[in-house]
């Protein structure tokens, strides 16, 4: 069994970590959290500049509606001992033509692999837009919405969503199922596995 002495300095140094410093224009700020009893993992893409700020993940507009498809209070989304938090990309990578810049290719292959097995009672990971659901789903030319529309196929060890961005109100107009069929569906295991 793992503990938390493992983890604990792992995420320290996730959190120094400097890997591609040269290419992030406000520098870097890796955010993480977690604990070894987290039975919830979210992936996400990327820090925005508010979370950037801050160093509080899901600290915007995003993770608003992200806490309504839980029907989650902010205090229980940032227990540690309940959910972990770490993005494809930990630090902001910079704006990009439409919207941010996609999460730096370094991040998951250096840091994913030595969290994954310290997280060891996570029992469901929500995987948030298409970076993470092509990295572990191996959906590289699958839609969003073809995977999000599966999502009965990846349980139990994954679920994916589409991100909860306010850009992305078009995508949920145009996919009204997404919060007829899945959102329910996301509160009940959700609920069933934190309370």
């Amino acid at each position: 069994m793992k503990t938390t002495q493992e983890l604990i300095p792992l995420m320290d140094e996730v959190r120094q970590c400097r890997l591609c410093e040269e290419h992030l224009p406000l520098g870097p700020r890796p955010v993480i959290r977690g604990s070894i009893n987290a039975k919830l993992l979210i992936i996400g893409q990327a820090p925005g500049t508010k979370v950037h700020a801050t160093g509080i993940p899901w600290n915007d507009p995003s993770g608003d509606r992200l806490r309504l498809w839980l029907n989650m209070e902010r205090d229980a989304f940032y227990d540690e001992d309940k959910i972990a938090i770490m993005p494809m990309g930990f630090c902001y990578p910079g704006k990009g033509k439409s919207g941010d810049l996609p999460p730096r290719k370094e991040c998951a292959p250096q840091w994913h692999p030595q969290l994954f097995p310290l997280l060891e009672n996570v029992e469901l990971t929500l995987l948030i837009g298409q970076y993470a659901q092509h990295y572990y789903l191996q959906t590289k030319g699958q839609t969003l919405t073809n995977t999000v529309k599966n999502w009965q196929q990846y349980l139990p060890q994954y679920l994916p969503l589409p991100h909860p961005s306010p850009r992305n109100r078009l995508w949920l107009r145009n996919n009204p199922w997404f919060e007829l069929e899945v959102i329910p569906e996301l509160q009940k295991k959700v609920t069933a596995l934190l309370y």
